[in-house]
């Protein structure tokens, strides 16, 4: 507000000294007349001494005129001193005129005042060009350099710099809305600190509970290990029986029990150490496998539920990564556990060739994975593969809404991908790139 006062105040003051200007100039203008009997006395004079016979010189300076002898009724001369503004009466001397006395007197005086007024524009040109630059200036420094910061503010604050500072000046125009922009920066930096501080207490907090996770684990590996080995040596010295076959049924669940634990191991290695914001960093290594493996991760999961193989999955190499397979399979398994709790179909079949998006022809292996639950409501399917995203149904139970997160995003990161639709039940179709 005192910006739009100062403008007003300079645009009084200037009017104001335009229109005193414009007063002076026409004050000191004389439109006063002619005396005519001054010039009358002069025209006496001159006819005497014209009769005298004084030369007309010396009549023209001493009494400031100019004779014209002509009895034409157009005359150049005289026309020139009429043009001019000359005063002009007959010189006639013995009755008869014989010519014209001029006085081009008020000639210079008009001159004068066209001088003074010329002088009088310039002075008010140069006032306004003083004026218009001091205005350009309070422009530039009150509005057009704060919009210019501005500009160089937000780059810098899109960027990420949230140290820049946005100056504050005596005369901006912007000034409360500068310090606002400014207080934001500083809440914006104060805000990522305080999530720096937060990640930090998040990774201290993860690496604690993966050295927690680790030491019953490798408890459990190193008891494995031990029962497997006096497993073993039972079974070579007892003879064919029930007591064989419970002793080998435990032996198996022994290395069931071990292989899980090895799993956990390694996902503690990878996924402990990282937070699932920088699951970017998660290695996914994709390499020729044999298919047959599937069907045995599937075996291992029989302690979920009813899995049933539809059919033998087909004698083929596939690209995948043996362990992120493995941690798929068992979230889709662990999902219809959780919310189905129905058997569980799988088959297995290769698909036609199909494209990728450069074109090349590629063919898949297509497992599909079938309860017989409730489904998933329409309006969730296209939500339910997104990060830490929880169904309706999912109160009740335990869970971050990452499992089918994770399943999608290690499918396609092993070059397949992943698709899952309501079929008298929920149903996950995986793919799987074929060597």
């Amino acid at each position: 507000m005192k910006h739009m006062k100062m403008l007003i105040l300079v645009f009084t003051v200037f009017m104001i000294a335009s229109l005193i200007t414009i007063l002076r100039v026409n004050r000191d203008t004389d439109y006063k007349g002619r005396d005519l009997s001054t010039y009358n006395d002069m025209l006496y004079k001159i006819n005497d001494e014209y009769k005298k016979g004084d030369a007309i010189e010396d009549i023209e300076k001493r009494y400031g005129c100019t004779i014209v002898l002509s009895n034409e009724l157009v005359n150049s001369d005289i026309s020139e001193l009429y043009s001019k503004g000359a005063f002009v009466l007959d010189l006639a001397p013995e009755g008869e005129i014989i010519g014209k006395i001029a006085w081009n007197d008020k000639e210079e005086g008009y001159q004068n005042k066209v001088n003074e007024l010329f002088k009088t524009m310039i002075i008010i040109w140069i006032i306004m060009l003083i004026i218009g630059y001091l205005f350009i200036a309070l422009i530039y420094f009150s509005i057009l350099r704060p919009i210019k910061e501005f500009e160089r503010f937000s780059g810098e604050v899109s960027k990420g710099n949230l140290d820049v500072k946005l100056p504050i000046r005596r005369f901006n125009l912007f000034g409360n809305f500068t310090e606002s922009f400014d207080m934001m920066r500083e809440s914006l930096r104060s805000s990522r600190k305080r999530e720096a501080d937060a990640e930090k207490a998040k990774r201290e907090l993860v690496a604690e509970l993966s050295h927690d996770i680790k030491t019953p684990v490798s408890t459990i590996k190193a008891t494995c290990e031990v029962m497997d080995v006096n497993l073993r040596k039972k079974l070579e010295s007892i003879p064919d029986g029930d007591e064989k076959k419970d002793l080998e049924d435990s032996l198996e669940k022994v290395g069931y029990i071990s292989s899980k634990a090895e799993t956990i191991s390694q996902l503690v290695n990878n996924m402990f150490h990282l937070t699932i914001e920088e699951i970017d960093e998660i290695k996914v290594n994709a390499t020729e496998k044999s298919a047959a493996q599937i069907e045995e991760y599937f075996r291992y999961l029989k302690d979920y539920g009813n899995i049933i193989l539809d059919n033998h999955i087909p004698g083929i190499l596939i690209y995948m990564d043996s362990l992120r397979m493995e941690q798929v399979i068992d979230n889709i398994v662990g999902n219809s556990y959780k919310y189905a709790g129905t058997d569980i179909h799988v088959s297995f079949e290769e698909t036609e060739e199909m494209e990728d998006k450069d074109g090349k022809p590629l063919k898949f292996l297509r497992i599909r994975v079938k309860d017989s639950g409730p489904g998933v409501d329409e309006e969730e399917l296209p939500l339910i593969t997104e990060k830490f995203y929880r169904g309706k149904n999912s109160e009740d139970k335990n869970g971050y809404g990452l499992g089918l997160y994770l399943v999608r995003w290690y499918m396609e990161k092993m070059g397949g991908g992943m698709e899952c639709y309501n079929d008298d039940g929920f149903v996950v179709e995986l793919l799987l790139r074929k060597v």
